[in-house]
């Protein structure tokens, strides 16, 4: 996995290609200590080709810097057209949006704890 610079294990934003696709992955508390990581995953996604996948099923913690990343990845994938998904958020990151009405704009991508087929929500 291309992680960039060295991480925090606690809280980290990564970046890879998988399966065609970019994978942002998240974890832990994001907020505005993850800006320059947050600042090197966009670059890595500008200069790269393919669907975006924002995995944020270990969030544990995202303040407006963390919800703004996300929105910024998104809009970025309108124009490019490429899709974004936001892999199996948690009930309080969706609620966040639909709070700030971008609620159903993002489709959900949701895996499970299997490996069973994926279910996407509200895609385009």
């Amino acid at each position: 996995m291309d992680t960039g610079s060295p991480i925090d294990r606690a809280s980290a934003i990564v970046y890879a290609p998988a399966d065609g696709d970019v994978v942002v992955t998240m974890w832990g508390e994001i907020d505005a200590a993850l800006r320059d990581r947050a600042s090197e995953a966009m670059s890595y996604v500008l200069n790269t080709h393919g669907r975006v996948v924002v995995d944020v099923a270990g969030v544990t913690f995202i303040d407006s810097s963390g919800i703004a990343f996300i929105i910024q990845l998104y809009m970025l994938g309108e124009e490019d057209g490429r899709d974004v998904v936001l892999r199996d958020p948690s009930p309080s990151i969706v609620e966040l949006l639909e709070m700030i009405g971008m609620g159903g704009r993002i489709p959900v991508e949701r895996t499970g704890a299997s490996t069973g087929p994926i279910e996407v929500v509200g895609a385009r």
